[in-house]
C-alpha cells in the first residue's frame, strides 16, 4: 500500500513549532522552576548538569524527535483524509482534534504508565504530558490545514 503524499514543508514547520514550544515550556517564563523543584534539583544543579552535557547533541536530538512526531502525524493524517470517499477538507479544528486524540491514545497513557512506576510526582507527569498535548494539538492543526 503506497503512502499518500505529505507536505514536507508543513512537517518541518510543525517540528519547529514543537521544538520552540519545548524551549518555552521548560523556560523560566513557564514551568522550569516547578519542573526542577519536582525533580528535587536546584537551579545550580541544573546549570552544572547542562554545563557537563553535550548541549548541541541534545538540541539536535530534541529537534529530530519533534520531526519524527510531525512526520508520523502527517502520514497518519494523510491516510485518514485521502481517498475517494473523503470529501471534507480538514480544518485547523479537525487537526487539533486529531492531535488531541493522538495524545490521548498514545502519549498520555504510555507516559502515565511509566510515571506510575517511576516514583516521580504526578505533577511532573502533568507538566511533561501537557507539553505533549499542546505540541500534538498545534502540530495537528498545522498539518491538517497545510496539506
Amino acid at each position: 500500500m503506497p503512502f499518500p503524499p505529505v507536505n514536507w514543508l508543513a512537517i518541518l514547520v510543525a517540528a519547529i513549532v514543537i521544538f520552540i514550544l519545548g524551549g518555552l515550556w521548560y523556560s523560566p517564563m513557564l514551568f522550569s522552576k516547578k519542573w526542577m523543584a519536582l525533580q528535587n534539583k536546584t537551579e545550580e544543579q541544573a546549570r552544572a548538569e547542562m554545563a557537563s552535557a553535550n548541549m548541541p547533541l541534545m538540541y539536535v536530538s530534541a529537534f529530530i524527535t519533534a520531526l519524527i512526531t510531525a512526520a508520523v502525524m502527517a502520514h497518519i493524517l494523510s491516510h485518514l483524509v485521502s481517498g475517494p470517499d473523503y470529501v471534507i477538507h480538514p480544518s485547523a479544528a479537525h487537526g487539533a482534534m486529531f492531535g488531541f486524540l493522538c495524545w490521548l491514545g498514545f502519549a498520555a497513557p504510555s507516559s502515565y504508565g511509566t510515571a506510575l512506576f517511576s516514583g516521580k510526582p504526578k505533577q511532573l507527569w502533568l507538566i511533561d504530558s501537557t507539553y505533549n498535548l499542546v505540541s500534538f494539538v498545534l502540530a495537528g492543526a498545522i498539518l491538517a490545514v497545510w496539506r
